[in-house]
């Protein structure tokens, strides 16, 4: 039976002393990436004191019992992972926790986009007599995909590690975030504009700005700690929310609504954005468990139902972007 978190904490900050020489003896034997300290001769010791160095299972623990940093959600009640070492965080990918499905949907849903990426370069592609710039552009894009999907799943595996690496972890996972949302304005952007380049090169050029913007956020010493929870989301809600711009200046551009080829694509924006927003109003208003706290803590929490839907929502603007390629190879540009 494990020890309550507090005394397990105590326990891990008296020796933290005595780690340090022990650290400083043995740091030839370990390395670390991203925070997580791995030792080479066998993964299992954490000698900065900052996790667990004999844990030989995993404890799945309560609300109450874990650390500040991992706290958030306090309707998730029952299931959460403190303090384990490298090796036992690379275990849970196969221990079931109030995690598993949050890592196994992302981890899934990179295999799908690596699945597309190879099946649109050898197959689709090759099919629709797709230029060199048309795998460059399909291929980005799905690489960004592929880059959120580890991004987050890295969190979900690493966070229960220490509070430094929990917060190393989250910036990385909102990096992810940054390159995902690149990955659906890029190839949108190219095939929308794609007779008109200047406006093309034009919103490329401001959603690298506005995504720079976002990624130098980051650097902020309190850009990652929970009273900056909202101004964080609303940060990448701004970013999401600026392609309304492009895309009223393209239905404009293109005659308007009366338009055969608005017509055909502006639904799939539309849809799009509610993926989009349904997935996100899970993730900010904590439903269902908001309802029924400690019943959903393995299966059907917000958050992996705002994991679920990125994955649905990715994969809806993938087909869209081969439908818009399809159009413009049929459509030649008017001189």
């Amino acid at each position: 039976m494990s020890l309550p978190f507090t005394e397990r904490y105590s326990s891990i900050k008296n020796r933290l002393g005595a780690t340090y020489s022990s650290a400083k003896q043995f740091e030839a034997d370990s390395y670390h990436i991203l925070d997580i300290e791995i030792d080479e001769n066998g993964v299992e010791t954490c000698q900065t004191g900052l996790c667990e160095l004999n844990n030989s299972q995993i404890a799945l623990l309560k609300y109450h019992e874990i650390p500040d940093f991992l706290k958030g959600n306090p309707y998730v009640v029952h299931g959460y992972r403190s303090m384990l070492p490298f090796s036992l965080c690379m275990k849970s990918l196969l221990f079931w926790s109030n995690e598993t499905l949050n890592i196994w949907s992302h981890l899934g849903g990179f295999f799908i986009f690596l699945l597309l990426l190879l099946w649109d370069n050898l197959i689709t592609l090759p099919r629709l007599g797709g230029s060199f710039s048309d795998h460059l552009i399909m291929t980005i894009g799905l690489v960004c995909f592929m880059f959120c999907m580890l991004c987050s799943t890295g969190f979900h595996i690493f966070c229960c590690h220490s509070e430094r690496a929990s917060r190393r972890w989250l910036a990385v996972d909102m990096t992810g975030v940054s390159i995902g949302i690149i990955g659906c304005y890029l190839p949108a952007v190219h095939y929308a504009f794609y007779c008109l380049s200047i406006w093309r090169d034009v919103y490329m050029f401001v959603i690298t700005i506005l995504s720079a913007c976002t990624l130098g956020f980051q650097l902020h010493p309190r850009f990652f700690t929970h009273a900056w929870f909202y101004p964080r989301m609303a940060v990448y809600v701004g970013l999401v929310a600026y392609g309304i711009i492009p895309t009223v200046h393209w239905i404009v551009l293109n005659g308007g609504m009366s338009s055969v080829l608005v017509k055909l694509f502006i639904p799939k924006v539309t849809m799009m954005y509610l993926l989009g927003g349904l997935a996100f109003s899970f993730y900010i208003t904590q439903f269902p468990e908001r309802m029924f706290p400690g019943r959903f803590d393995f299966v059907g929490s917000s958050h992996q139902l705002w994991h679920l839907l990125i994955v649905v929502a990715f994969c809806y603007w993938h087909k869209a972007g081969q439908e818009i390629l399809v159009y413009r190879i049929a459509h030649e540009c008017h001189a």
